[in-house]
């Protein structure tokens, strides 16, 4: 196991999840819009700098309240409310910017929204969890 100082570990937990986030939406966004992976590649990108603000911000107050109620392990629900809340937000802003981009409805911008949620809520667990089992988390030092 990794061990790194808060920081450090949340700086590697945005960079990393945001790089095959980047990859992956696009390819999915692409077969979402019958178009090419690199006309994708501008939205996957913006959604990616949004989500590293975002990311940083939700997962430094997540840890706080771990710490704060002595939370020492992620259990399966905690994961799925954290996987829940985190995409969540995403909904209002990606509908927009995938009426815009690729100048569909409301509805078809809604369910590409659905369907690349339903990816996130699966690759956010799932990469968190790889995460954690590599990289120790600090109780103390917040």
């Amino acid at each position: 196991m990794i061990h790194l100082k808060p920081v450090s570990r949340r700086i590697v937990y945005v960079v990393s999840f945001e790089f095959f986030a980047i990859i992956f939406s696009s390819v999915i966004l692409a077969g979402m819009s019958n178009g090419e992976v690199s006309a994708s590649l501008f939205v996957a990108a913006a959604l990616s700098l949004i989500a590293i603000v975002w990311n940083y911000i939700y997962n430094t107050l997540f840890e706080l309240w771990e710490n704060k109620n002595n939370i020492k392990k992620r259990s399966f629900i905690i994961r799925l409310v954290h996987s829940i809340i985190f995409e969540s937000g995403f909904i209002l802003i990606a509908v927009p910017l995938f009426m815009w981009w690729y100048r569909v409805s409301f509805l078809q911008a809604f369910i590409m929204e659905i369907g690349v949620l339903l990816f996130f809520l699966i690759y956010t667990f799932i990469f968190t969890l790889i995460f954690d089992k590599t990289f120790s988390r600090a109780i103390e030092g917040y």
